[in-house]
């Protein structure tokens, strides 16, 4: 039986930090298997947010310059944590950040240069997962639903609470997936305006009342109406979101209050229309499983036939450096990394490019 040992890279739309994660992945003749043996969050200085937030607007030379000297500041984290811990290691699978994802135009695109991280890793890299599904006509997005069906099949919904919300479960024999919409993203973009990061376990938020006209308007997004396959972008929260939140003038405790209830009305809603059982568990990960009045919330609207399940904050926190690892061992296996059902591509594939160091 074979062991990868493999360290995850994640980055996501929250822009809260880069996230790294040494794990062992393998498989027996029932299951994948893994275990996570070290970890570490790097937290980005208010520069690199600016300038992870800003990309998008970048002109093309100056973003794939931005591009290449992330892959490296990408290698030197990856480099320090394997010297730190002394970590014996197969290959790093990096996600790397995305700055655009307009599947619609048949483009996604995510900095961090595989080459410059792996040479300055001095380690081999499997990066870019997502190109191939949209070249085959996919989403490319949302990709961790291979993880929830590898390792996690036995919850009837696996619920992700990253920059975005998005969701996974089984249906007549497939894995569906999805973005639900938002979660993390609003909520930070909230508490910057009073220079806070995030509001630690939704303390703020709980103390808030709701905003019922930009409820409204938040619920009413196009976004929510339309059929999966589908997938979110910054883009789409700079266009359709930010100018709702910035044009209603409430206490900063309203608008986090309203903007979870938002959040809760979304995945409650997903949850009850695509349960096939009377009771039923949605596992619950990513920053917002963190944020307890989110997950009080979530429970009250889901009421007590679905039970809110979340695991220990090392998962929660590494979910998706997981997944990513996950992804690399199946790429180096020629396996199917991409799920067609969740997607909406053509065909089942492999996705990720290999760099070696030189």
């Amino acid at each position: 039986m074979k062991i990868y040992k493999v360290i995850g890279l994640m980055s996501g739309t929250s822009l809260d930090g880069l996230d790294l994660a040494y794990c062992h992945i393998w498989e027996t003749s029932k299951a994948w298997d893994f275990e996570i043996k070290q970890t570490h969050s790097i937290s980005y200085d208010q520069e690199m947010q600016e300038k992870l937030k800003k990309s998008i607007f970048l002109p093309a030379d100056e973003l794939l310059q931005f591009h290449n000297s992330y892959g490296t500041w990408l290698g030197t984290q990856t480099k320090d944590f394997i010297k730190t811990h002394h970590l014996v290691v197969d290959f790093i699978a990096s996600h790397g950040h995305t700055t655009h994802h307009q599947p619609q135009k048949g483009l996604t695109f995510q900095i961090g240069s595989g080459q410059h991280l792996a040479n300055e890793s001095a380690t081999k890299v499997i990066c870019d997962f997502r190109t191939n599904d949209v070249a085959l006509g996919g989403q490319g997005a949302p990709l961790v639903p291979i993880g929830d069906q590898l390792f996690f099949g036995q919850y009837d919904f696996c619920l992700n609470l990253g920059g975005i919300s998005n969701i996974s479960f089984e249906k007549n024999g497939n894995r569906l997936a999805y973005d639900i919409g938002l979660a993390n993203m609003i909520l930070n973009h909230i508490t910057q305006k009073i220079k806070l990061n995030y509001d630690k376990g939704g303390s703020l938020a709980r103390t808030g009342k709701i905003n019922q006209l930009m409820l409204d308007r938040l619920n009413d997004l196009e976004f929510y109406k339309l059929p999966f396959p589908k997938s979110i972008g910054f883009e789409w929260f700079v266009e359709e979101v930010a100018p709702i939140v910035e044009t209603t003038s409430d206490t900063i405790e309203n608008l986090l209050h309203t903007a979870i209830h938002h959040i809760c009305d979304q995945i409650t809603l997903q949850v009850k229309t695509q349960k096939n059982k009377t009771n039923g568990s949605i596992f619950v990960t990513g920053g917002g499983a963190l944020n307890t009045f989110l997950m009080d919330c979530l429970q009250e609207k889901l009421g007590t036939e679905t039970k809110v399940v979340s695991p220990s904050k090392t998962l929660i926190e590494f979910k998706e450096a997981l997944v990513f690892a996950l992804m690399g061992v199946l790429r180096e296996e020629q396996k199917n990394n991409c799920l067609s059902s969740v997607t909406g591509a053509k065909r089942d594939s492999y996705g990720g490019v290999v760099y070696l160091p030189s």
